[in-house]
């Protein structure tokens, strides 16, 4: 009998997987453990006895009559022949106000020393799709307390956006100053492939007490199996959508899309699916879409996920598969400017590069004519740095670029912003007023 018709063999008896017979590994590839002799559907629970006790495990595939799974912690102590039993799906993830403040791994378990999370509601890992005629439109802007955003890059309510990094360009300071500034009821962190190291250093230097008593921070580092970073980012998804579902407007900050992409490829190549794109299988970008697509406006009465994916471009190259994925299914993206970071202008935002596709739905004409003009500008003085810095420009020559010339200090000052400090949208608006009549009367 195959393992599909003992599965349904089972149901039609009434009984679960767990109450299934057990079966035993018979190979270990790579991370990848082989089962035969037992049923158990993708996506649900098996445990694995080792030398040390009972090691969880995943069902991610199946071949004949062969089971594959995905161990969420090390595979020492496993053993030839052991004992795998199926245990059903699984007690998904708690859910709940008393997870504010605390740091959990990518199953839900408490990282933080402080004791166990008492809630009495779990919720699955991966949740139904939104009808998205269901949706409630992006009408109101969110204020992130960052002053380039909040001026030139206005997000919405309900935002998909991306922030687009190579390595140590300031994307997890960025992270932190928007936890810190903004304007949310609840605030999600995933910290996921990240160094352990910076995973402490995040939530003590740059989340600090005031930003950590709001928020629930989900940490997956390096070291976690893929598993374990893959459930991470899920996690993230189904506590916002709880928080959201609840009426509460939610800022989502996920560190990073691209390691979620790597745990999916890791666990999709060790099954034997096929590399297509740069060693990334096909799977990778069936699953980019349906996690980014779990945050946004919920329907009538309830709140919102304004969402900020990280996006690691590996060299710095914004065509690689994942950024270029990426881009297609947010709503917009901020890139970091290694440039601007080597020259000391913190957050790198390159205003240039950079977009938000829902502007102008959360603006008004007359901010979205004063953003214009202040890009036009920085990107006109971009332009001819070179011809500015060799002295070949002489002033005259383009009112326009003179009026750029003659505004460039003020506008790095605008752009820039330090750590700790915080602008409302309010203050923000009236200093893009301050700096772009100037160019709006010259252009």
């Amino acid at each position: 009998m195959t393992l599909a018709e003992r599965l349904c063999a089972y149901q039609t008896a009434g009984l679960t997987p767990s109450m299934a017979a057990s079966g035993k590994l018979t190979r270990v590839v790579g991370l990848t453990l082989e089962a035969v002799g037992c049923t158990a559907a993708v996506g649900s629970q098996c445990k694995v006895q080792t030398q040390f006790g009972e090691m969880d495990a995943e069902v991610v595939g199946f071949a004949d009559n062969k089971l594959y799974l995905m161990p969420s912690e090390s595979l020492k102590g496993v053993i030839p022949g052991a004992r795998v039993t199926p245990a059903g799906n699984g007690a998904g993830v708690p859910v709940g106000m008393a997870l504010l403040g605390r740091v959990i791994n990518g199953i839900g378990q408490p990282l933080d020393g402080l004791g166990p999370i008492n809630t009495a509601t779990t919720a699955d890992f991966v949740s139904r799709p939104i009808n998205p005629m269901a949706r409630r439109p992006i009408e109101t802007p969110m204020d992130v307390g960052v002053r380039a955003i909040n001026s030139v890059l206005t997000v919405g309510q309900g935002q998909r956006m991306g922030l687009f990094a190579g390595s140590g360009v300031g994307k997890s300071v960025l992270l932190g100053m928007m936890t810190r500034g903004a304007r949310a009821d609840v605030v999600v962190v995933g910290l996921i492939g990240e160094r352990g190291r910076e995973v402490k250093e995040f939530i003590d230097v740059i989340l600090g007490d005031q930003g950590r008593a709001r928020s629930v921070v989900v940490a997956a580092p390096a070291d976690a199996s893929p598993l374990m970073r893959l459930k991470g980012c899920e996690t993230a998804l189904t506590l916002a959508e709880y928080y959201r579902d609840q009426g509460l407007n939610v800022l989502l900050l996920m560190d990073s899309l691209t390691r979620y992409a790597q745990a999916q490829r890791e666990i999709a190549l060790a099954v034997g699916e096929p590399p297509a794109s740069k060693g990334y299988p096909p799977s990778v970008f069936a699953k980019l879409p349906a996690l980014v697509e779990r945050a946004g406006n919920g329907g009538d009465g309830q709140g919102s996920i304004t969402a900020f994916f990280t996006v690691l471009t590996e060299g710095d190259d914004l065509q690689d598969p994942i950024a270029d994925a990426a881009r297609a299914i947010l709503d917009g993206h901020i890139v970091l400017s290694r440039q601007l970071a080597d020259s000391g202008h913190y957050p790198a935002i390159d205003i240039e590069k950079s977009i938000s596709r829902v502007m102008t739905a959360v603006t008004t004409p007359e901010h979205q004519q004063q953003a214009r003009a202040l890009k036009q500008a920085y990107a006109l003085y971009q332009q001819n740095h070179d011809l500015i810095n060799l002295g070949a420009y002489k002033s005259g020559a383009d009112p326009r670029l003179d009026m750029a010339i003659t505004i460039r200090p003020r506008l790095e000052r605008f752009l820039t912003q330090g750590m700790t400090e915080v602008f409302d949208l309010e203050t923000c608006l009236n200093e893009l007023h301050m700096v772009a009549m100037p160019l709006m009367r010259a252009g």
